[in-house]
């Protein structure tokens, strides 16, 4: 039943925006601002999540932003979730952020994944099998280190190591670009059978695209076991607290390695993240049970049966 405050508020509004049937939700639960960090694996997750996010009847709105960047629009209200927070590898960009209460963790939406140093798997053979072995490859290397974005947790690391000395990295060039310039590069040096040394993380098409090989000795900076990391889900407090019913939803959207990896293969292939993630959803719609648990539409009604007519 809608409240009093809500209907005279439903009045005012009534033109522009549809009236929530939950008392628990205003109307500016609507719009969702999704954050994108650019890289494969979020685009997946936001595709997934715009898709049923539709068929509730709300509107999500996904922004490319790097991360600083996508924190101070957090900061400012204009960011109200990002699904690609990494641990522990991305802790200390994203901690700050959590202790001055900008974003809350409100889930963990993978498991099994991993972030670390990787090279192809010809130069592993040829004896770069460590992160301290290098150094002294650094002539083959041209003393390059090929990473992601400027601010990303991982270059972060990698500006660490060198700027400390650790590993012999501190003459090294730390090239920051995006994850498509990367593997670029990647894909160049591969097919003249170059050495190169990149960030690698799964799951991602990358580790089956190319033949490669994750090097071990960097536990004390990735991780351990090659990097094993978690990713969870922040959201703007003000919006959690305000938006219970797309909180709830958040907090249920959890993948396997196995789902994004697909996906990710059939977005790198240039197949737009939404229609990867309808299709997905069509072929398996069991998914949803537990993504839609408690969930309601954005009018108050039932979620599931809603989003399960909506892909039929």
């Amino acid at each position: 039943m809608i409240s009093l405050k809500q209907a005279s508020l439903c009045v005012l509004t009534l033109i522009s925006v549809p009236c929530l049937a939950s008392a628990n939700e205003s109307v500016e639960c609507l719009k969702v601002n999704i954050g994108d960090g650019g890289w494969t694996d979020n685009q997946a997750q936001n595709g997934f999540a715009a898709v049923v996010l539709r068929k509730l009847g709300y509107k999500p709105v996904t922004t490319l932003l790097s991360i600083g960047v996508m924190m101070q629009g957090m900061k400012r209200g204009d960011v109200d979730v990002f699904m690609g927070q990494w641990s522990p590898n991305g802790d200390a960009v994203s901690q700050p952020y959590l202790d001055s209460g900008v974003m809350r963790k409100i889930s963990t939406n993978l498991t099994g994944a991993k972030y670390s140093l990787a090279v192809p798997a010809y130069t592993y053979a040829e004896g770069l099998q460590t992160v301290q072995d290098i150094a002294r490859w650094k002539d083959k290397l041209g003393g390059k280190i090929y990473a992601l974005e400027p601010g990303n947790d991982s270059n972060i690391v990698l500006e660490k190591i060198r700027q400390e000395g650790s590993l012999g990295l501190k003459d090294f060039n730390i090239v920051a670009s995006s994850e498509h310039a990367m593997l670029s590069a990647v894909d160049k040096a591969v097919k003249a059978k170059r050495p190169i040394v990149f960030i690698g993380w799964a799951p991602h098409p990358m580790n089956t695209k190319f033949n490669m090989k994750y090097l071990s000795g960097g536990d004390q900076w990735f991780g351990p076991n090659y990097g094993s990391a978690t990713v969870w889900t922040g959201m703007r407090p003000a919006y959690a607290d305000k938006c219970p019913n797309v909180t709830n939803f958040f907090q249920n959207l959890v993948f396997t390695t196995d789902l994004l990896g697909g996906a990710m293969t059939k977005i790198a292939e240039g197949t737009p993240a939404d229609q990867v993630a309808e299709a997905y959803l069509k072929a398996n719609p069991a998914v949803l049970d537990n993504w839609l648990e408690g969930v309601k539409t954005a009018s108050g009604g039932d979620g599931l049966p809603t989003v399960q007519a909506a892909l039929k």
